[in-house]
């Protein structure tokens, strides 16, 4: 049965859990479900790295949010288009929506 999972990360591209995010989110892939993964607080860092930008072009739906980048100075120009800039609204649906729903902080 194809489900929504989600994710949402708040931590650094150099702290484990960012690995094991990316992994977990193929894994969902390669198990033909639909992905979302919500980049908040440090985690937004993760948009500019290697990894996430696979994620994305993989077919995983990446919410970043606007105020984390702001926050810890995470240029928002020249976005890739993968990428949507969003609120903690964005987040609250996600949790809704999304069975499981796993958060790294």
């Amino acid at each position: 049965m194809k489900r929504k999972v989600g994710f949402l990360l708040a931590l650094p591209p150099e702290d484990q859990s960012s690995e094991t995010v990316t992994g977990l989110a193929h894994a969902a892939l390669d198990a033909g479900h639909e992905v979302y993964l919500y980049l908040i607080d440090e985690g937004v860092k993760n948009m500019m790295s290697q990894p996430y930008q696979d994620l994305a072009r993989a077919g995983v739906r990446m919410f970043v949010c606007a105020y984390g980048c702001q926050q810890h100075h995470v240029s928002t120009v020249n976005v890739e288009k993968e990428f949507t800039l969003c609120g903690l609204v964005v987040l609250s649906g996600l949790i809704d929506a999304c069975k499981p729903f796993i958060s790294f902080t």
